[in-house]
């Protein structure tokens, strides 16, 4: 990527491939959330189908807005 370049062999040198090493965890989150998210994408699963909600399941928002808490 970098050619004839003193300062950044010189940095990769103290502190290692650093983008190199960024990439390849991202790699590696990529295919952990590909494998986790594989049972979503099995029939009955897919988008578009209607799943029965029941309460308590999912996301929730239920953050607070800045400011005085009421007690």
């Amino acid at each position: 990527m970098f050619q004839d370049s003193p300062i950044y062999d010189r940095l990769i040198a103290e502190c290692g491939d650093v983008p190199a090493q960024v990439r390849r965890e991202a790699e590696r989150v990529s295919r952990e959330l590909e494998l986790v998210m594989r049972p979503l994408q099995s029939p009955g699963h897919g988008p578009g189908l209607d799943r029965p909600h029941a309460p308590g399941n999912g996301w929730q928002r239920t953050a607070l807005l800045p400011g005085p808490r009421p007690h």
